[in-house]
């Protein structure tokens, strides 16, 4: 996989953020654009893009919507979470309800897991 570039999708991946969910601006502007461990947003890795990636920590957050909840939904996301952990990156799913009602707690998490894949 070339995770850096796949110049097929990036017209994509750009669009995409231009128009970000409310709940991934939410995250983006709100905690993840200032962390202390750089972040990207809406990141080409392969043949997908990831909401929000880290490198350092080889980490990637990804926030769902209802969609993600029905059966197509899942399938695609357990593909897709398959290909990204072939080239050991981890994938953590956030619902754009836990964003809502739990930001606070979304935060902890989030720097809670790239802290412990530091240390990997």
């Amino acid at each position: 996989m070339d995770r850096k570039h796949n110049k097929s999708i990036v017209p994509y991946a750009k669009e995409l953020r231009k128009n970000m969910t409310k709940e991934e601006n939410h995250l983006w502007y709100d905690f993840l654009k200032d962390y202390p461990i750089r972040f990207s947003r809406q990141k080409v890795l392969g043949k997908y893009i990831a909401d929000f990636y880290c490198a350092k920590a080889k980490l990637i957050v990804e926030l769902d919507g209802a969609q993600h909840f029905r059966e197509e939904g899942r399938k695609y996301d357990a593909e897709r979470t398959a290909y990204l952990d072939a080239y050991d990156l981890t994938v953590l799913r956030i619902s754009n309800y836990d964003i809502n009602r739990n930001f606070s707690g979304v935060c902890k998490y989030i720097d809670t897991m790239v802290r412990k894949f530091l240390h990997h």
